[in-house]
């Protein structure tokens, strides 16, 4: 009385049909792909090259410097961290082209140069150049 005897004659069989699991599968692993490109976060950002010169000293360009402990300043005015985004609302309310550039400090850490640019794009800001450091990265 061998299990595999009954299977055959049409009784309960002891293999495990696993074709439903797999389609379950590949239906979950499309649901996350599909997910997971909509959870990416990223700022768009225009770095120049590393040979390029910027042209921040033209008089009609805004410079935001990013000196690190929540304070800024905006072309050389100090700004602390709870008045950048009406001060920049500010300095661009009359402008019709709203270009900044972005120029950090030494030593800064990621999240206080991307606290910045949130800040400038939501006082309106649409095009955020990088300022490079003087002698490369």
């Amino acid at each position: 009385m061998a299990m595999g005897a009954q299977g055959r004659r049409g009784g309960m069989a002891s293999a495990i049909n696993v074709t439903p699991m797999i389609d379950v599968l590949l239906v979950l692993l499309i649901i996350f792909m599909v997910v997971q490109q909509g959870m990416r976060k990223g700022i768009d950002a225009q770095v120049p090259p590393r040979d390029a010169t910027p042209r921040v000293d033209d008089p009609t360009s805004i410079v935001l410097e990013v000196l690190g402990g929540g304070r800024y300043a905006i072309n050389r005015h100090p700004v602390g961290a709870e008045g950048l985004e009406s001060a920049v609302a500010r300095t661009f309310a009359g402008r019709p082209r709203k270009v900044l550039f972005v120029k950090g400090g030494e030593g800064l850490t990621y999240g206080e140069v991307v606290a910045a640019l949130d800040a400038t794009r939501a006082a309106g800001v649409q095009v955020v150049g990088l300022v490079p450091r003087p002698g490369g990265v």
